[in-house]
This record gives structure tokens, sequence and C-alpha cells, in this order.
């Protein structure tokens, strides 16, 4: 699968995760159904608004994009989402991308402008326009337009490969055309290719992504290739506050970062941004965050309590935990019913609370629960973990957090503990070498 991953520009707003945690929730019902996922996130670290923004701080690419490049990740890391298998960068594939232009030239579905650049004739491409549901009689065919992104009224033929011009400074690659730099969807085109070959299975993104993104992406890499791009699309609806989508050019957004600094954890956030089906839209409230921290206390009094019941007993699963855990997976099968899957859950903690308090419920029968619980959070991945058992990843962090100290790299310690902070763990510092709490 291909999933559309951040323009680094900036950090990533809520609205931006809610499509990566969609993913995420896909790629985890993927892999527990019996499936080998390959997932590629690309991260576009050149296009208009990097570019842009690198010239106004006096920074190459490479030093404007890696703070938020790093940032992301550990945005990511807090809302524990999996890591795909392959992250690659637009400024690493130019090659790939020239290559690709050229294919669509000799097959004439590309030209040449009077100034370098070359634009991706749509009227030469029958099957334009249909995943984005498009009137092929409102094309302008012969019209050009530049930006990398635009509205429905703006369809026209596509930059492929942007001329150099003074505006653009150092950001510049060699090519047949002369000196210059790739449209935004050739980027996404030639790094899925790479990766995946010229057919694969699914590509994701945000509903926003379908045109002209996705709709340009597709049409120039059946073109070049003569093969179906990508077998299934999946859109998640947009992020709402008051009704509005969440945007940074509405400036109705919050960063993880501003929520976490306002006390709530990231797997509440990344509740929150689960519990509607992601073709819902779904409206951002702290009352939801508040929601998302209750369920999740309900969840994690639960679990405790049948952990400590079980004990090391061999599991033995009672009939209505069985029909909790085939309801939870049925639900995500069916177009990934999220809301359906919680009702499962929650279903399974009302029994099994009414078997604890009429202390029916065996060590066995309570083992056998646990073990549900643990299949299912393969998939939500924000079911606590035991209070005394540590996080294997955020013990690496700490690890790296101490050899840092030793070393003197006092501002590189201090950003370990705050990404471990973040995660929801304080770092002690003993004799006997780093100690990790959690801090709830």
């Amino acid at each position: 699968m291909y999933t559309c991953g951040p323009t680094v520009h900036d950090v990533a707003h809520i609205g931006n995760f809610r499509a990566y945690l969609f993913e995420d929730l896909l790629r985890r019902t993927l892999k527990s159904a019996g499936y080998s996922v390959t997932q590629v996130m690309n991260l576009t670290d050149v296009d208009d608004k990097t570019i842009r923004k690198s010239q106004s701080a006096g920074l190459s690419l490479d030093e404007f994009t890696k703070p938020f490049i790093d940032a992301f990740f550990e945005d990511l890391d807090s809302l524990h989402i999996e890591r795909a298998e392959h992250y690659p960068r637009a400024t690493r594939y130019i090659e790939p991308m020239i290559a690709l232009i050229c294919k669509l030239e000799e097959k004439g579905y590309a030209y040449r402008s009077s100034g370098g650049s070359v634009y991706f004739r749509i009227d030469a491409y029958e099957g334009y326009g249909a995943l984005a549901h498009l009137d092929r009689d409102g094309l302008k065919a012969g019209a050009r337009v530049d930006q990398d992104e635009y509205e429905k009224d703006s369809v026209a033929d596509f930059a492929l490969w942007k001329a150099w011009t003074a505006e653009d400074g150092a950001v510049a690659w060699n090519s047949p055309w002369g000196r210059g730099r790739p449209g935004w969807h050739i980027e996404c085109s030639a790094m899925s290719i790479a990766h995946l070959g010229e057919s694969f299975d699914i590509h994701t993104g945000g509903v926003d992504n379908i045109f002209p993104h996705h709709e340009d992406e597709r049409a120039q890499s059946e073109c070049a290739t003569g093969k179906p791009f990508a077998h299934t699309w999946m859109h998640c609806a947009h992020l709402m506050v008051d009704g509005h989508k969440m945007a940074k050019s509405a400036g109705n957004f919050f960063t993880l970062r501003d929520l976490l600094k306002k006390g709530y954890a990231g797997r509440e956030v990344r509740y929150a941004l689960l519990a509607v089906q992601y073709r819902m839209p779904l409206n951002f409230t702290f009352s939801s965050l508040d929601a998302a921290k209750a369920a999740l206390a309900r969840i994690d009094e639960f679990t405790e309590a049948i952990r400590i019941l079980a004990g090391t007993t061999v599991p033995r699963r009672t009939d209505w935990a069985v029909q909790a855990q085939k309801d939870f997976f049925s639900a995500m099968a069916d177009d990934l019913n999220i809301s359906m899957a919680l009702a499962a859950l929650f279903d399974l903690i009302y029994t099994g609370n009414r078997w604890m308090a009429s202390r029916a419920l065996s060590a066995e029968d309570a083992a056998g629960v646990y073990g549900v619980l643990l299949e299912m959070d393969t998939v939500l991945g924000c079911i606590g973990r035991p209070r005394d058992e540590v996080d294997p990843e955020a013990m690496q962090w700490a690890e790296a957090r101490e050899h840092a100290r030793k070393s003197k790299q006092w501002a590189e310690a201090d950003r370990l503990r705050d990404a471990l902070i973040e995660r929801g763990w304080i770092v002690q510092d003993t004799p006997q070498g780093p100690k990790l709490k959690r801090n709830i």
C-alpha cells in the first residue's frame, strides 16, 4: 500500500494525523487478517511550499525540512502509529522522476513549453477525471496550471517538470529540458513505482488528495506504464472544527504537541481520532478528547483487573469472549467499521465485569479474556500496557539518552527526555542506569 505522507514545511496538525491513523488502522487490520503488508509513505521535501519557506528562512531544503521530518516521526511514535517499511524522500528520487517524464514525452502524453517546463496533456488520456468524477466536457484542453494544488475549476494540463526561476534559488536539478525541478504529482508516481512496482494493491490518502493530486498521479502513471496503477483507492474524510475543515490556512488547527501540553496522552488523541469510521467527517472538540480519556480509563481498569486475575494460568476462552473477538474482527473487515468494533470491545468489558462481580470468572477464563484484549489491541493500538511493563522502544530511547549524557550531548539528551515524556514516561537517573516510570 502507498500512503501520501506529509509535506514537510511545518509540523503536521491532527487533521493530517487523522489520515495517518486511518492508514495505520488499515495496515493493522490487514496484518491481523494474515496479509503481509509492505507500506510506502512518502515525505514531500520539495514542492512550492517547501521551496518558498526554505528561501524565506535562508536554509537549504535539507536543513529546512529536517526538524519537521524529525517531529513527524516523534509524533508517529506518540500516537503508536506503526512504522511503514519505506519512507522515500522526494529529493532522493529525481532521476526516476525524470525517466518517468521522458516515457510520457515519448508516448505523446507530455509536451515541452517554450519556457522549458514539461506538462501532461490531459486530453490525450481518455480516463482522466474518472477517479474524481470530473465532467470531461469541462476539461480545459490546452490550458496549463503551474501550481501544485488547485481547485476543480482549474482543471488543465499540469506541470510534470518546472523550469528553474530565480524564486527557486539553489533548488534545481539538471534534466533533458534544462535546469528545473519536478512537479508535486510526478513525485509520488516515481516513488510508488520504485518500491511497489507499476501496479499495486491499495493507495490511500485524505479526500483532499483525490483532486488534483491522485487524479494526476493515476493519469501519468497509467499512461507511462500502460498498466492499472492502484487497484483500490481509500480516502478518509476531513477532521472538522465547528463545521469547517481543520487547516493551517484557516487557523483552526491543533498540533499533537499542543494537545500533549494540555495534558492529553498520545493514546487518548489516537482513540479520539479513530473512534469514527474513516469515511465519515469527524468533529474535533476537547470534550471528545475527555470522552476518549474516560473510555480508555474504563478499558485500563478492566484490562488490569483481568490481567491480575489471570495470573500465569493457561487461557480458556468462554463463548462470550470468542463472540466478542469474532464481532470485533468482523466489524474491522467491514470497511474498518470501528464503531461496531468498539461496541464489541465494550460488550466484552461489560460481560467480563459482571462475571468478575459475581466471582464466577476463573483464572483460566480471565486469561482467555486477556488474550482477546491483546488481539484487539493489535488493531486498536491504544489499550494500556500493565503499569510495570516498559515499552521496549521507550527503553531504547532512555538508553540513547544515557549515552548522550555521557557524551555531554546535552541538547540531544534533553530532546530524548522530552520525547519520552510525550510518550508517557518519566526518566529516573540512578546509579544502576536509567529507569522509566509511567507518567500517569
